[in-house]
């Protein structure tokens, strides 16, 4: 193939993004197949076979030096930190709502997600919004409210998925350009490890740890789980670096969908009247925020053509 007929950056960027959002999409199942092991050793070992996997990328690529260095950034080390702690809460309650018969629910976490962000970017960041940003808001706040009435409690796993992963975008914007996707997974990784030897401890206390007590293909699956978490947040990174973000807008919903239709028709979850139009109101929320997007891109572009022109001139004159 000619270099004039290589994929660009916006092609190749695009791939990346809906290999990440498949296979996020595809996780709950993965997740219910290593049944019998409960939540808290599945996302032990998850954690501890993602640093596994990470280091064997850093080794493999002889960037051991690039890794070393990040250590001498103590706060970027903390940062990350607080960033493993966040992520870990996503995964758990993610893993806990997909072995317990609640994968409905935890896509309507991912669902909100994007209005989250925005949410916490007025709060944190001090952006300011515009007008069907706010009505956004508003809707995804009557679709709580419509959830909260129809299951008779706040929907708790929506909110901490959403809320988790959303500090963690947060986190990860402010420290993006001081380190790279597996370098700050590796770290997230090492703080958590300690934790997780004491939860697989716990866990064999209480219950018993099936690692190795299964089938080989069970044990497979468990430490596969490493490869299963690094692959997409990697491919992920490579997406976020090529696409414009109106793309990425479009392409995450992928994840929420595949995860409700798995939810609905394959592990036959129940989706009364009252949580159907609860998910209504936030997709019209999403539409919403959606409409926004493609118009602010849309302004931007036509403010940039418009500015070049401008920019020639200056140029020719100053010549």
């Amino acid at each position: 193939m000619s270099s004039s007929e290589k994929p660009g950056p916006t092609r190749s960027g695009l791939f990346y993004a809906l290999g990440a959002y498949l296979l996020w999409g595809l996780l709950p199942v993965y997740f219910v197949l290593l049944a019998p092991t409960g939540p808290f050793e599945i996302v032990a070992w998850r954690v501890l076979f993602s640093l596994v996997f990470c280091l064997l990328i850093i080794v493999a690529l002889r960037r051991w030096r690039q890794f070393a260095a990040v250590f001498r950034q103590p706060r970027l080390v903390l940062i990350m930190g607080a960033a493993g702690v966040l992520i870990y809460i996503n995964w758990q309650t993610f893993v806990i709502a997909a072995t317990s018969g609640q994968i409905v629910e935890s896509s309507l976490g991912y669902f909100i997600n994007p209005i989250v962000t925005i949410l916490l970017g007025v709060f944190f960041l001090r952006e300011r919004l515009r007008p069907l940003q706010w009505v956004s808001l508003g809707i995804s706040g009557v679709a709580v409210v419509v959830l909260t009435v129809g299951y008779g409690a706040v929907p708790w796993i929506s909110l901490i998925i959403a809320f988790s992963f959303g500090l963690y975008g947060l986190v990860k914007k402010q420290v993006g350009p001081r380190i790279d996707a597996v370098n700050g997974l590796t770290l997230e990784s090492m703080w958590l490890a300690p934790l997780m030897v004491i939860q697989l401890v716990f866990v064999g206390a209480t219950t018993g740890v099936t690692f190795g007590q299964g089938s080989g293909w069970h044990t497979v699956g468990l430490v596969a789980a490493g490869a299963v978490t690094a692959v997409p947040l990697l491919l992920f990174a490579s997406a976020a670096k090529r696409l414009p973000l109106v793309q990425m807008g479009f392409v995450q919903y992928l994840t929420p969908i595949m995860q409700l239709l798995t939810g609905v028709f394959i592990l036959g979850e129940p989706m009364p009247p009252e949580r159907l139009i609860g998910f209504a109101i936030v997709w019209i929320a999403l539409l919403v925020l959606t409409v926004d997007l493609v118009w602010a891109a849309r302004a931007s572009r036509l403010r940039i053509a418009n500015d070049m022109p401008t920019a020639r001139s200056e140029n020719i004159l100053e010549t």
